[in-house]
């Protein structure tokens, strides 16, 4: 059970505080408000920082010092943050509070210092070389990891798992096409299908290796992969395959047979990494793509000068990257202004606060009006005849717009719609032109991914390139339900096919007691959230029993204190389900689904919910350290699986610490969102003594 006892220390005075008439809520929404308006960019957007975990700054360590910029001065600034990261057991996590460290992270991270100058005899160092041989030594390292050894020399090429440029020449019907990978996998493989063919390394001074980390010899050592428990066929005859292409690749380098075509793969590859270059110097819109972009093209001889190197390394100066604090400085694995514009423009929409303050909100609309991308991308591949239409996430990133940014858009901008004003800047055509693409990216389940349609083959999770996470990106509950409300809010109702058919996608995909599993945010709370507010959109029966199931799970889910947490660990556990440490964001979204059905039933708990947000804001804003979002959660398919399983940790090589996961941590979750539940609350009544 986890321990509440911090917020437990004021459930007294929460439980006392009087929300009758409008001013508790509402004073409330005016401070959060205000510490917005103060926070607004000067041409109107809002972003905040996106917080991952320190494989972030390892990376970017290792990487300068592979490009031979061991002096770069950025370096010891990323040195510090993974001093100030580090847990009080030697590991790093992979979010905050995690039941325990990450050996990946901790790898990486150790590396990095080490690369640093930082001596194993260092007492922080000495910490993670012993917890790191407690939990198994490298042999337990995921595929990811093993490359970064093997770019710094400490890993054998020929002992990590085979990614021929040769790829880029198959067909999008071809099975293993790069277009049949989720669009973070597909900007991965690229660059790192030529760090494959060229095996290069920059090995670490004789001084800085990681011996340490070989104790019993490196000739000793066994590099191979280990077979998961439950491997079958596919996973043999991948590893088979494996290995019949680094024979291959051996005897191209010695006899020489083979380099012709697999210059000319290369080349190919570099060209469609050249084509993906984002504005601001990444590649698609990750880190990623753009830590192995640049090491790619400097393999292939490609200057530090050259404009393309160096607009991806300026990028590390960007404030949209990089966060710099005292000595310390982290560099964000993507950046979110998009996002966080359009759902603070949905928080001043529910709070009354765009009327108030028409000239932030209209200029925090036109940047996002601005922002639609009109141009094909990857996406398009598939669907050549589909007009763009859709927005990304990012600054630059317009090769990828993703589905839910575009219906959260949608959301945001539908206010201003008939507004004369904004039909002369053509919010009219903006709108047909995100719902028509939205409407074209519907998987054939009814549901929709985040940047691609039916991105669900499952024969490519068997690949041992695809043990890092997720390389699919088939339907979720969650981004499906935002469109669901946007399209409901445009006017479209449960009879269009496409909402019918995602309605029924919805309901198939429920749990037996009641939530929704969330796939892009933590985690059956988000998913709830996501699901019930839409239903409501669309006018759908909320008196049907199954909307109830749901409603009842998230009051029992309420804790003694008002408020409502999820851990991380329910990606694992599922008895963690919709319980952990209480945040605003949680609570926030529990209020908001509790709001959509509005059961008298729930007056108590929505009562008792407002209270906690209420009480625990502190200078117009609301403290939250806790990681309440994801980039995957490790299960390797790209969807929910069953967790009954008793031995689904050693099936997926990961527990409730997700080490094979990726997890986030929005700093806006905790004010936009709790804006949006309080002013929901102030509009259905609750603390007016209506």
């Amino acid at each position: 059970m986890v321990s509440h006892s911090k917020n437990s220390a004021s459930i007294g005075q929460a439980a006392n505080t009087d929300l009758s008439g409008t001013g508790k809520l509402e004073t409330a929404i005016r401070k959060a408000g205000s510490w917005l308006l103060d926070r607004q960019q000067q041409d109107g957007h809002w972003v905040a920082p996106l917080q991952s975990n320190a494989c972030m700054e390892a990376q970017w360590c290792l990487a300068l010092w592979f490009l031979g910029l061991e002096d770069h001065p950025l370096r010891p600034r990323l040195g510090q943050s993974l001093l100030e990261t580090q847990r009080a057991d030697g590991s790093w996590e992979v979010y905050y509070e995690a039941s325990a460290g990450d050996i990946n992270t901790t790898v990486e991270a150790y590396a990095a210092l080490r690369s640093l100058g930082f001596p194993d005899s260092d007492p922080r160092l000495a910490k993670a070389r012993d917890w790191i041989l407690s939990k198994g030594g490298l042999g337990k390292v995921r595929v990811f990891t093993r490359y970064w050894l093997a770019l710094i020399g400490e890993w054998p090429w020929e002992q990590t798992p085979n990614l021929p440029p040769e790829v880029i020449w198959l067909p999008d019907w071809a099975p293993f096409s790069i277009y049949n990978f989720s669009q973070w996998a597909r900007a991965t493989m690229m660059p790192l299908a030529v760090l494959s063919a060229r095996r290069p390394s920059r090995p670490l001074p004789s001084d800085n290796r990681l011996d340490a980390l070989f104790p019993e010899g490196r000739e000793r050592f066994d590099y191979s992969l280990p077979v998961r428990d439950g491997a079958g066929w596919g996973d043999r005859f991948f590893r088979a395959a494996d290995k019949a292409l680094h024979r291959l690749q051996d005897m191209g380098a010695q006899y020489g047979r083979f380099a012709p075509w697999r210059d000319a793969a290369v080349r190919h590859t570099l060209e469609w990494i050249l084509r993906h270059q984002d504005a601001d110097g990444g590649w698609g819109g990750i880190q990623p793509p753009w830590v192995y972009g640049l090491m790619a093209l400097h393999v292939e001889g490609y200057a530090l000068d050259h404009p393309v190197m160096a607009k991806g390394l300026d990028a590390l100066n960007h404030p949209g990257w990089r966060v710099d604090k005292g000595e310390a400085s982290w560099i964000q694995a993507t950046n979110s202004p998009v996002w966080d514009t359009m759902l603070t423009l949905i928080a001043f929409e529910d709070t009354g606060l765009a009327k108030a303050h028409p000239e932030a909100t209209a200029k925090a609309a036109q940047w996002l009006l601005d922002r639609q991308i009109r141009r094909p991308g990857d996406w398009s591949r598939k669907l050549p005849n589909l007009k763009p239409g859709g927005w990304a996430f990012e600054y630059a990133n317009t090769q990828y717009p993703d589905i839910d940014d575009t219906a959260e858009a949608l959301i945001a901008l539908a206010p201003f719609r008939h507004d004369p004003d904004w039909q002369a800047r053509g919010i009219e055509e903006a709108i047909r032109l995100g719902v028509d693409w939205l409407i074209g990216m519907q998987s054939a389940s009814g549901g929709w991914g985040a940047f691609d349609k039916d991105n669900n083959k499952q024969l490519l999770t068997k690949i041992p390139f695809c043990d890092f996470g997720e390389a699919l990106d088939p339907p979720s509950v969650d981004v499906t339900a935002h469109i669901v409300e946007a399209l409901a809010r445009l006017g479209l109702t449960a009879e269009h096919p496409a909402l019918a058919r995602a309605l029924a996608y919805i309901r198939a995909e429920q749990e037996a007691d009641g939530p929704w599993f969330g796939r892009w945010g933590v985690n059956y709370i988000y998913g709830t959230c996501a699901v019930l507010p839409a239903l409501a959109a669309i006018g759908a029966d909320l008196s049907q029993p199954y909307v109830g199931r749901a409603c009842d799970w998230l009051v029992s889910r309420q804790q003694e204190n008002g408020g409502w947490g999820e851990s991380c660990a329910s990606y694992m556990d599922p008895a963690q389900a919709g319980r952990g440490p209480v945040t605003a964001s949680q609570t926030a979204w529990a209020l908001m689904a509790l709001l959509a059905v509005n059961r008298p039933e729930d007056r108590a708990a929505i009562e008792r919910g407002c209270r906690y947000l209420v009480e625990h804001q502190e200078n117009g804003t609301w403290p939250e350290p806790h990681f309440t979002a994801t980039g995957f959660p490790g299960y390797g398919v790209g969807q929910s699986i069953k967790l009954n399983d008793p031995e689904i940790a050693r099936r997926l090589m990961q527990g409730s610490e997700l080490s094979r996961a990726f997890m986030l941590r929005y700093d806006l979750y905790r004010q936009y969102f709790p804006m949006m539940a309080l002013g929901r609350a102030v509009r259905a009544g609750i603390g007016t003594g209506a």
